[in-house]
């Protein structure tokens, strides 16, 4: 099996790492002198394009992953599947639901594997956490909450914070409760000036009236990465940013006092159990976790929250 990655910024460099690692790399393609010499220092062995039709047209390369700007995912992603390759795409699969559902279409009627890059789907703890509420252990579930911040004043200004970020939150709150949002109740954001959306409150409702909500930001310099969720019996707290025991279980007890669990999970890097799904998939032919389906209904959720946000932006503050 032979694989390309397209797009070498800075998320891109860990896919090269780990397909390099897991000893598939073929290909790197990037516009940028940059990538190409990180690529020729670190690996080698592995050919360095600047256009992506060499990619296309090397027959032996079975599969492409696209790590570019999000506006740029569909063209890119539609051509590798044209070209009878299977196709990793990071978040967000596309800009708009009806891109998304053409890409899941075409890569069904080619028999081939699309898979979406929502990477918490494959992280450890997540998965942890899954079993815990499937189990009943935390009780009924009556609230979920998801913080994700960080500082990000470098982003590339293809899209907003939602778009961003809310995609991990939205893919993961509903693979662990194994189901979709019923209703959006509320889509709030902030942009500086009435050009960028940098921080969103999103509240919706899961069915069996499970309260939801998603803080997603650019404007914070401390990293914040915090799911909560809030059982019957008790509450379950993943925090990515610890290095170790990101999930802690508290319970109340009759005295008042609070115990804290501390579940066990594999310290496997979610990134890497993300590239190895994706070969197995291929090697398989299995569906993957994030299949287009999967990718298709987040970015229809993200849609209908942009369509019903309300902004607020320093230039209205001072008109």
């Amino acid at each position: 099996m032979k694989i390309a990655v397209v797009g070498c910024g800075h998320w891109g460099k860990n896919l090269v790492r780990n397909f390099y690692e897991l000893g598939v790399l073929a290909a790197v393609c990037d516009h940028s002198k940059a990538s190409a010499d990180h690529v020729i220092a670190n690996h080698p062995s592995v050919n360095f394009t600047f256009n992506y039709q060499d990619i296309l047209e090397d027959k032996p390369i079975t599969a492409v992953v696209i790590a570019t700007p999000a506006n740029t995912h569909y063209e890119l992603a539609y051509k590798a599947l044209e070209a009878n390759k299977h196709v990793y795409v990071e978040k967000p699969l596309a800009k708009t639901f009806n891109e998304a559902v053409d890409l899941h279409k075409l890569a069904e009627q080619k028999s081939l594997i699309l898979m979406v890059g929502h990477l918490l789907l494959y992280h450890p703890a997540v998965n942890k956490l899954k079993n815990l509420i499937a189990s009943g252990e935390l009780g009924t579930i009556q609230y979920i909450n998801s913080d994700r911040r960080n500082f990000n004043r470098s982003q590339q200004r293809d899209t907003n914070v939602m778009w961003d970020l809310a995609p991990h939150d939205i893919s993961m709150m509903s693979y662990i409760l194994n189901t979709e949002p019923e209703i959006i109740t509320s889509a709030r954001g902030w942009s500086n000036n009435n050009e960028i959306v940098e921080v969103v409150h999103l509240d919706f409702t899961f069915p069996n009236n499970i309260g939801a909500h998603i803080h997603n930001s650019w404007l914070d310099p401390q990293k914040q990465a915090l799911l909560t969720v809030n059982g019957s019996k008790k509450t379950a707290v993943l925090n990515d940013t610890f290095k170790e025991n990101k999930l802690e279980i508290y319970s109340r007890n009759d005295d008042g006092s609070i115990t804290v669990e501390k579940p066990v999970y594999s310290n496997d890097e979610p990134l890497r159990l993300e590239c190895k799904h994706f070969l197995d998939c291929i090697l398989h032919k299995t569906t993957p976790t994030s299949d287009g389906s999967n990718g298709s209904f987040v970015v229809r959720y993200l849609e209908e929250c942009e369509s019903k946000m309300i902004v607020n932006s320093t230039l209205a503050a001072h008109s």
